[in-house]
């Protein structure tokens, strides 16, 4: 009995670590053909201006089979909320890089407002960017919880930033939690609108909106607060 439980011990050993080696290869198959399925969408938003590319398209694009798409994938939209998701960690690393360049607070809140402005002002950020913002509101309906969750990666920079502000003094008044908020509703809402129109987007505009929002976030603060 003894050898039996020992003999089925060595061979589950080994029969998980052969497991493990053959699920280990069989992910990163897979999350190779995720960044080929999600890269592919990227470029056939981008270059059409549409939020809706057909999966045939897609795949072939990626060089991939239906098949692959819906061992991933359950719908079209999925794979557009994941594509979404990859594109906003990629705008908190620019916004990242761009706040890492402010010595103050008030400095970072303000080079987060611009680089999110600069999504509707440079001409090649807005094409990549105007699928997505003018279809948020469909996508946020279909799956509120994971657009929820990729956005709040954008408003916890603010937040983090505004909480520095209030321990230091530099904005005494600030509610992190809500004025990171409404700094991201504000900045999100003037890109929409830019970015639904045919014209440019104007540079003074979009200055004048972060001088704005400073100046709310200023209220209560010492006269000297602030800076790049």
């Amino acid at each position: 009995m003894q050898n039996d439980v020992l003999h089925r011990a060595a061979g589950d050993s080994l029969a998980g670590r052969s497991v493990d080696r053959a699920l280990a290869g069989r992910r990163e198959v897979y999350a190779e053909e995720v960044r080929r399925l999600v890269g592919a969408s990227f470029a056939l938003i981008r270059e059409s201006g549409r939020l809706e590319p057909r999966v045939g398209e897609i795949v072939g694009r990626a060089g991939l089979s239906n098949q692959a798409f819906y061992r991933h994938f359950r719908s079209k939209d999925e794979l557009l909320v994941a594509v979404l998701d990859e594109g906003i960690r990629r705008l908190e690393s620019y916004l990242r890089h761009r706040m890492a360049a402010a010595t103050s607070p008030v400095g970072k809140v303000r080079h987060w407002l611009a680089g999110m402005l600069e999504q509707a002002l440079d001409a090649d950020a807005a094409a990549a960017t105007r699928p997505f913002a003018l279809a948020r509101g469909r996508l946020a309906d279909l799956f509120p919880a994971e657009v929820e969750q990729s956005e709040r990666r954008l408003t916890a920079l603010l937040r983090e930033v505004l909480e520095a502000a209030v321990a230091s003094g530099d904005l005494p008044a600030a509610d992190p939690v809500r004025d990171a908020a409404t700094l991201y509703d504000l900045a999100m809402g003037w890109m929409q609108r830019q970015l639904a129109q045919p014209a440019p987007a104007e540079r003074g505009d979009a200055e004048q909106l972060v001088e704005f929002a400073v100046h709310g976030l200023r209220r209560g603060a010492p006269a000297t607060a602030g800076g790049a």
